[in-house]
């Protein structure tokens, strides 16, 4: 039986397959395939079109309902997203230094000196800023996990992972 494994957006998608790197797991190998399904409203579409295969999810907090009611027990949520869930697991101060070796550390000043970031805490401003621009999720959740150490994982993924 092959898995599937239904993330919401491509970033996830980046994401799981960092982490598998990170992990030296070879998913194609083991019959698993991650989907990103364009939102989580399509998760019945996809789910439908996967029948019998082993479904698992990764979603957002506010998203879970959909995965509930499509998959029962089979998804793994983030807090807030999977983006909170980076960021918490390297801290502020790593994740601006993932940023600069990114070439974005003055795009991020810019946006920081923006009158609506300026009352929002660092967490928010990070997680905000790698929404901003088209692709830079996708950049992020690939490079956030890459500078995480395997004992670093956030429990999302790491359940995940755990699952296969």
């Amino acid at each position: 039986m092959n898995t599937v494994i239904l993330v919401e957006g491509v970033s996830d998608e980046a994401a799981v397959a960092a982490v598998a790197h990170l992990l030296s797991c070879d998913l194609a190998a083991h019959g698993v395939r991650v989907v990103a399904m364009g939102g989580a409203t399509n998760i019945a579409r996809f789910a439908a079109s996967h029948e019998g295969d082993r479904m698992l999810g990764l979603c957002d907090s506010g998203e879970e309902r959909f995965f509930r009611r499509a998959l029962g027990h089979d998804y793994f949520v983030c807090n807030a997203d999977l983006e909170d869930e980076l960021i918490r697991a390297l801290g502020p101060e790593r994740v601006e230094r993932v940023i600069e070796e990114q070439g974005n550390l003055a795009a991020l000043h810019t946006f920081r000196n923006q009158p609506a970031q300026r009352e929002r805490s660092i967490q928010q401003q990070l997680r905000r800023f790698m929404g901003t621009t088209s692709g830079r999720k996708e950049q992020y959740a690939r490079a956030l996990v890459e500078a995480l150490d395997p004992d670093q994982l956030p429990r999302p993924l790491r359940e995940l992972f755990a699952s296969l």
